[in-house]
């Protein structure tokens, strides 16, 4: 304790009093970042906990513990790939829990939290917005309250639209019963908006491939759940005027439409005459299942046709879509199509000669060039490292590997199959791969380094060699 040396009526007045320990371990907890780190961690930590009771599985014997830390795993991060069927391995309460688990991953961890805040004391204290801010991305403060209401209702009412779809068609065309249908339809419905890629069913959609009813509505879920929620909000006010856009939304937007006709048309190409894929559809169906496909590469993880017999281009352009992913702040991962945009417009401007990087009328700071130089290199190094190590001890061939790796990183959810029969040491890392894909590499990162840490000098210039 630190003491004025002026002294009233006898006292000594203290300036400074050192404070206890448990203060000061919460005060290392206060970037956003860990705390999102820490919540998605805990919520995987409870998923695995309960997939791992025996009322969890249909056999009624408890889940192998790498078993329930996948899927727990699997289901927070939004990515779909599995270790065990869902469908047939899990019971009713097992896949009720995903179903929970893929929500909440979905809204975010902070999101959820905000929003019981709200609702429970009418009160939202400045941190508190700061972490929904950081889940949310939304750019003020002020607005926080409100957007996450929105992005509750917004996502709640598309569910239901996508499963009231769903489920009449179950029903309808395939003869589901109506409890079954609407089952299916509320587990898809959630699972495609979320971008999850979780079925009930074994083959995924391999069984609907034709049909475009369900088809077209799981990838109308997949892409607005993908776009992001401030991309959403802004198209929904100002989709006649795209000269008021943001720069995230052109870029999201522009890219989005791109990827999707590019993607399409490789598929198309690529599969065309494969037998064991869209050889045996129609003009229109393979179509339909390219264009499938492509936005499921988007992270989405459902498949129509078996990933496993396709040709190795086709693989390899699913590798690019699904390491660049969909939209910032959306249910989507990969590096996130604003992170791919800025680095080609800041190529484009250096290939030009410009000092400024400029996206329409708006600069792009220093700073937004750096962190997406550092999410892309951060990702890059992830992927590169994993696939060495699951080459090192598995027996599975180049191109295999690499895409259920940037499937998981991106937590995307495509597997060519060799999931199930990896060895425990290459689940766990495909599962920290998932874990690294959904929070983001930077805000990974940003949690471990406790505080950011600025120079208070300034070295002396000096250039290199470039190239």
């Amino acid at each position: 304790m630190l003491a004025d040396p002026a002294r009233a009526g006898g006292r000594v007045v203290p300036l400074l009093t050192r404070r206890p320990a448990w203060q000061r371990r919460s005060d290392r907890l206060q970037h956003p970042a860990q705390v999102i780190t820490i919540g998605f961690a805990a919520a995987v930590a409870v998923g695995t906990g309960l997939l791992s009771l025996p009322l969890a599985t249909r056999s009624g014997q408890r889940a192998e513990l790498v078993d329930a830390l996948f899927t727990a795993t699997s289901a927070v991060c939004v990515t779909g790939l599995v270790t065990v069927d869902t469908g047939s391995y899990w019971s009713g309460f097992g896949q009720a829990v995903i179903l929970l688990l893929i929500q909440a991953g979905g809204l975010g961890i902070m999101t959820l939290a905000t929003l019981f805040t709200v609702l429970l004391s009418r009160r939202l204290g400045l941190r508190a917005r700061f972490l929904a801010q950081a889940e949310t991305k939304s750019l003020t403060l002020t607005d926080v309250r409100g957007v996450v209401r929105r992005i509750v209702l917004f996502s709640l009412v598309s569910e239901a639209v996508v499963a009231v779809v769903l489920t009449t068609r179950f029903a309808t065309a395939y003869d589901a019963p109506f409890g079954a249908a609407l089952y299916d339809g509320v587990f898809h419905a959630v699972s495609a908006f979320n971008n999850a890629g979780f079925s009930t069913n074994a083959d995924s959609l391999i069984g609907h491939v034709t049909d475009p009813w369900i088809n077209l509505t799981v990838a109308a879920a997949v892409i607005l759940g993908g776009l992001g929620f401030p991309v959403v909000f802004e198209l929904t006010r100002y989709w006649r005027r795209p000269e008021l856009w943001s720069v995230m939304t052109r870029i999201t937007v522009t890219l989005t439409v791109t990827l999707l006709a590019l993607g399409t048309i490789v598929f198309t190409l690529a599969e065309f005459s494969n037998p064991r894929t869209f050889g045996p559809l129609d003009g229109p169906e393979k179509l339909l299942a390219a264009f499938f496909a492509s936005t499921m590469t988007r992270t989405a993880g459902f498949n129509s046709v078996d990933i496993g017999a396709m040709r190795p281009e086709s693989l390899l352009a699913s590798d690019v879509l699904m390491f660049i992913g969909g939209g910032s702040a959306g249910t989507a991962g990969g590096i996130k199509v604003t992170t791919f945009g800025l680095l080609a417009f800041v190529l484009w401007s250096e290939m030009r000669g410009e000092t400024q990087v400029n996206v329409g009328h708006r600069r792009i700071p220093p700073s937004n060039q750096r962190q997406a130089l550092a999410i892309a290199l951060l990702s890059v190094g992830a992927v590169a490292t994993a696939t060495f190590l699951l080459l090192a001890v598995t027996p599975h061939r180049l191109d295999v590997v690499l895409f259920e790796v940037v499937s998981a990183f991106g937590t995307v959810g495509l597997s060519t199959g060799i999931t199930g029969s990896l060895p425990p040491g290459a689940n766990l890392l495909l599962v920290l791969l998932m874990f690294a894909g959904r929070i983001g590499p930077l805000t990974l990162a940003s949690a471990l380094a406790l505080r950011d840490r600025n120079r208070r000098f300034e070295l002396p210039e000096e250039r290199t060699i470039v190239g």
